[in-house]
């Protein structure tokens, strides 16, 4: 399997952006602005050669693409928060 070297603050704008449906409830959570998680967003399409949301006056709609990526990011940083986790409480 080969490894991507996709950017780690992009990957976590877009789980942000993809629970909340949102570019501002991603941008409060993680403690940035609005225009600094549309920038990661963009910069993860591009690294990926897919659209993963449709911006839309309503705000943001994910893509079908988008769906199956949301899910095991998703997993992905709930296991290493476990993982981290139980480091802290040993």
């Amino acid at each position: 399997m080969h490894r991507r070297n996709l950017q780690f603050n992009a990957l976590r704008a877009f789980e942000a952006a993809a629970r909340h449906s949102s570019v501002s409830g991603a941008a409060r959570e993680l403690s940035v602005t609005h225009s600094a998680v549309s920038h990661q967003l963009r910069l993860l399409e591009q690294d990926l050669g897919v659209r993963l949301f449709r911006r839309t006056n309503r705000g943001l709609q994910i893509t079908p693409e988008g769906e199956r990526l949301a899910p095991v990011l998703v997993a992905s940083f709930d296991r290493i928060a476990a993982a981290i986790d139980a480091l802290q409480f040993r």
